[in-house]
């Protein structure tokens, strides 16, 4: 749902679309980086989520302690606690690894609505198409 220029709400269909050469009005801008926000800020939780349950069930950590090591690899910052069982280090291993990739995925999602207006404010047009 949408509001057009009479201030009626209409559905996406009904709302008029901004000529090929113009840039989107900065409510549209907006709520394109609030929705990669939010998409961003789910990904980290749910990836600290599932950092925090399985430090708990194979290591045994307080819930604590599990975030903190969680968050400190998600960070980049790198491990805090010494890993004692062996499934508890692939369980390391793996999700330091996820967690970069993580991050990359996450800042993509935040930054794409802002790069995506930068180059049509210069009107830098892909090669390809």
């Amino acid at each position: 749902m949408g509001v057009n220029p009479a201030g009626d709400r209409v559905s996406a269909r009904e709302m008029p679309r901004p000529r090929a050469d113009a840039l989107a009005p900065r409510t549209v801008f907006y709520s394109r980086f609030r929705r990669g926000a939010m998409y961003a800020l789910a990904l980290i939780g749910a990836t600290l989520a599932t950092g925090m349950l399985g430090y708990r069930a194979l290591e045994h950590m307080s819930w604590l302690d599990a975030f903190h090591q969680a968050a400190m690899l998600m960070s980049g910052m790198g491990p805090v606690v010494d890993i004692r069982s062996a499934a508890g280090k692939v369980f390391d291993s793996i999700y330091a690894l996820f967690c970069g990739v993580i991050l990359l995925a996450s800042t993509g999602l935040l930054f794409a609505p802002v790069i995506h207006r930068i180059l049509h404010k210069f009107r830098i047009e892909d090669i390809r198409e």
